[in-house]
């Protein structure tokens, strides 16, 4: 067990309780008032909360335990927790309510009390799929190194040292007589010199600012391109001297305890005093975590790191960098900058190289951000005569389509669904999530696949089942329709006679896996509210795909590219029978994986990429698509399973009912 007293951050006297969470037994004392989520967090309990205390997701259940409890010296009852609330209802009802349950973010602490989180509330350690991609980078990075020997100063020639090495760069290398000179490497530089017996190698930015001076020769220099998404972040700690990846990592983003998508992030910081600085040290904590774990695995140190390159949606720019993004959230959703920025890595809190430089790629409007630009300079599609369409695939999708006579973008407000979020038995991709499904259409047999175990059910026996991430969400979803279970409405076809299939309280749902499957008290299953719930989303991104076409003036896309670690382990098969995009012939339909995090590499590891993606970036038409007088009606005709008009001619489905 483990026992902590917190400290008081606010100003005066505070009522504190003791506060228990089990099954792990973490307990400390809380501020009278602390939500139960809040106070989970400070003590380092791991709940779900994918909707960011937005009351809307309901997976942050826990059920409080009544009675006196003398192994603890401490009395728990319902009154010690601040009244059930209406938003609580919508996800407990009166059964379980009477048991104790409760929603821990609506619920707060109003005395002591010991609270049981459920296998289904628990959060699990989410497997992070950012790997990189294998791709030809032209090498021309910021930061070079310059080895030079110098003359030693002497009576006759008292130069000072700074001057000394300048003079000797430029007469070898030809740079500028008075680069300048950080001022940490100032302070070393008199070190350095005599301990290489005048001998250096200096590491040079951009050949106008010495970051680093390193006695005698050294041969190798290394630069971090981080892409931080929404729901993951991802590392690749390159070479700038071979431009290999000699280690890379990835987390998941910190902040989702905060919201599980841009538009709660952005709340919580207007909402909360000291939101913004909450999640600014929330993600650079991350940041330096992995850091760490990355220069550790190649066996360096974070001073090894002189140069970084850095991608995200406009809300995670802002969010990294300190901006208040409040106007983000408010129409024009004006960002604060366009451009690209340079920024010293330690003025944003990040450990490495006290010298280094963080270059954060420029965004092109208010939700499409440095990681749609990161995409675009790694697929180049403004060098490609082929129409293609880029969907990089997550919480805020965002996508891409045109070619190199014209482009556009726009954001989609898929929201956190095909996540797991407002899913039922919905899970981030961890150990125990489904994965894949396949549903036989005609015996509607079940097969599926779930994370952390090799083989499918029924092929092997299957037990630990937690929930169902995201890439097994959309092939339920796809497979149901196309074994004749939900009709093109999405409705469930109460009509026929499945074992699978079943009622409960007027609501139809889906089997997935049996009870003795699952780690659960019950089994999982796809709700009609789970099938609505992926064709609001699957339908946002269809829309913003057909808008598109309609305003570039064409009616079909030569190619479809789906990003994101997410839009990686997609069925392409089942995404088009879903219609979560345009008819294409499937074998122009490919995944890139992580195109935003590519991006950051090659910006990283070529800086005239950097100029290109401002060029770029400059170039791209970004619409806002709710403001198009289209929207609502594509968009109801997109909830329609593929469509409700379009034709799939390279898919041609079974007649369902």
């Amino acid at each position: 067990m483990v026992k902590r007293t917190l400290p008081n951050q606010g100003e005066g006297p505070m009522k504190r309780h003791q506060v228990i969470f089990q099954p792990a037994g973490r307990r400390g004392e809380i501020p009278e008032g602390t939500t139960v989520l809040e106070a989970s967090r400070l003590l380092g309990v791991g709940i779900e909360s994918l909707c960011g205390s937005g009351k809307s997701c309901g997976k942050c259940l826990v059920r409080l335990e009544s009675g006196s409890f003398e192994r603890y010296g401490i009395t728990s009852r319902p009154a010690h927790l601040t009244p059930f609330t209406a938003e609580e209802a919508k996800f407990i009802g009166e059964e379980k309510r009477a048991e104790g349950f409760r929603l821990a973010c609506a619920a707060a602490v109003c005395g002591n009390l010991i609270l049981f989180v459920p296998e289904e509330s628990r959060s699990a350690d989410q497997i992070v799929r950012k790997e990189a991609c294998e791709r030809e980078i032209s090498l021309n990075p910021a930061v070079r190194l310059f080895s030079v020997t110098l003359t030693p100063p002497g009576l006759a020639d008292p130069c000072g040292d700074y001057e000394r090495l300048a003079a000797a760069l430029a007469a070898r290398f030809g740079l500028p007589e008075r680069p300048g000179i950080d001022h940490a490497a100032l302070a070393a530089l008199p070190v350095a010199l005599r301990k290489g017996n005048w001998s250096v190698t200096t590491a040079i930015w951009m050949e106008r600012e010495i970051l680093a001076v390193f006695p005698g020769q050294v041969d190798d220099t290394f630069g971090l391109a981080v892409d931080i998404g929404t729901t993951t972040v991802a590392g690749y700690l390159c070479s700038l001297t071979t431009g290999k990846i000699v280690a890379g990592g990835s987390l998941m983003n910190p902040q989702v305890a905060y919201g599980e998508d841009v538009i709660s992030r952005i709340t919580y910081a207007m909402e909360q005093a000291d939101g913004l600085e909450k999640l600014r040290g929330t993600i650079v904590g991350g940041l330096n975590r992995l850091i760490r774990t990355v220069t550790a695995e190649a066996g360096l140190t974070p001073g090894h790191i002189l140069d970084l390159a850095v991608v995200g949606n406009t809300a995670m720019h802002h969010l990294f960098l300190g901006i208040n993004p409040r106007p983000l959230g408010l129409s024009p959703f004006t960002p604060a900058v366009h451009r690209g920025l340079d920024l010293k890595a330690r003025d944003l809190g990040l450990d490495v190289h006290p010298g280094a430089y963080v270059h954060v790629l420029p965004i092109e409007a208010g939700f499409v951000g440095a990681d749609n630009v990161g995409v675009l300079i790694a697929e180049e599609p403004y060098k490609r005569d082929e129409m293609v369409l880029i969907i990089d695939v997550g919480t805020n999708g965002e996508m891409i389509l045109g070619n190199r006579e014209k482009l556009l973008c726009a954001s989609c407000a898929t929201g956190p669904a095909l996540e797991g979020a407002h899913i039922r038995f919905g899970m981030r991709a961890a150990p125990g999530a489904i994965e894949r499904v396949v549903i036989d259409p005609q015996t509607r047999e079940v097969s599926f696949k779930i994370i952390g175990q090799e083989g499918w059910r029924p092929d092997v026996p299957i037990t630990g089942v937690r929930g169902i991430c995201g890439s097994g969400i959309i092939d339920a979803v796809a497979q149901l329709f196309r074994a004749g279970v939900i009709d093109r409405s999405g409705r469930f076809r109460t009509d026929i006679a499945e074992p699978r299939l079943r009622v409960i309280d007027g609501n139809p749902e889906f089997v997935i896996a049996w009870p003795e499957e699952t780690s659960l008290n019950g089994a999982v299953t796809i709700s009609q509210q789970d099938v609505r719930n992926v064709q609001l989303a699957k339908g946002a991104l269809y829309t913003g795909a057909k808008l598109l076409m309609k305003k570039r003036g064409i009616d079909r896309i030569d190619r479809v590219i789906l990003a994101g670690a997410f839009g990686s382990y997609i069925d392409k098969t089942n995404a088009l029978i879903l219609g979560m995009f345009p008819d294409c012939d499937p074998n122009c339909v490919s995944s890139v994986g992580n195109a935003a995090g590519d991006g950051a590499r090659i910006a990283l590891l070529n800086r005239d990429k950097r100029l290109e993606a401002e060029t770029a970036a400059g170039q791209v038409e970004c619409l806002e698509l709710t403001l198009m007088g289209e929207f609502q009606d594509e968009f109801l005709a997109s909830m329609h399973i593929p469509h409700m008009e379009d034709a799939f001619p390279h898919y041609p489905l079974p007649e369902a009912p």
